[in-house]
């Protein structure tokens, strides 16, 4: 982990530049002209369209602006009081699998959850990281209420990754009824102060740091 950089970045960050600068960032590693990184950061209102998002799932298409990531995935929601955690990585030197590294950013999500003693779960083909919600009413077919705490959406340049991952803190969860978020109509979305938990952005980000190296090994 000391090869990678670590940015927090203050304020709410511009999609369009930060992208623009994430780009640039990804081809200055894969030249080899700078080390890793990971940049930690809020946006401002915004929802983001991948590479399979389906016109119907934009619920409200004026609502909020909508920008065309170019990253895997469907309809997400970012704004204030989410973590973002753009992650910028060499899988030429790490190891040229996506799916493991799709896994370990699951992981590393799932080690920072615990970390406030919250359990987040994977669940077959649904990409993010889920927690059972047995406070809630069960779903029309009595299965357990399940709400999505974080998503992941990746892109791979020349075996370098770009953008990452969010973890909902305390977002406007009714931000998220602009969309179908990651086309998953039967289950909610939640946070961790939804689930009654008075955690900083300071103690999240602290979190992070802690447990990337058991995902992210140097």
């Amino acid at each position: 982990m000391s090869d990678v950089e670590w940015s927090v970045l203050p304020g709410l960050s511009p999609y369009q530049e930060t992208l623009s600068a994430m780009e640039a960032r990804v081809a200055a590693i894969r030249a080899g002209d700078a080390p890793e990184a990971v940049w930690l950061l809020e946006h401002p209102p915004l929802y983001t369209a991948g590479t399979s998002a389906r016109p119907e799932d934009l619920v409200e298409p004026d609502r909020f602006p909508v920008h065309v990531a170019g990253r895997g995935g469907q309809y997400t929601y970012h704004g204030p009081g989410q973590r973002v955690a753009y992650v910028m990585l060499d899988l030429d030197r790490r190891g040229r699998d996506v799916r493991r590294f799709v896994c370990a950013l699951e992981d590393w999500v799932i080690a920072t959850l615990a970390e406030f003693n919250v359990k987040g779960e994977r669940r077959a083909g649904r990409v993010g990281v889920w927690v059972v919600r047995p406070d809630r009413a069960p779903g029309p077919g009595g299965q357990p209420r399940e709400d999505k705490i974080a998503a992941i959406g990746v892109k791979l340049r020349r075996w370098v990754s770009f953008h990452g991952l969010s973890i909902n803190l305390e977002p406007d969860l009714s931000h998220f009824e602009g969309i179908v978020p990651c086309g998953i109509r039967e289950h909610g979305v939640t946070s961790l102060v939804d689930l009654g938990l008075p955690v900083t952005m300071q103690d999240l980000d602290a979190a992070l740091l802690r447990t990337f190296s058991r995902s992210f090994p140097d």
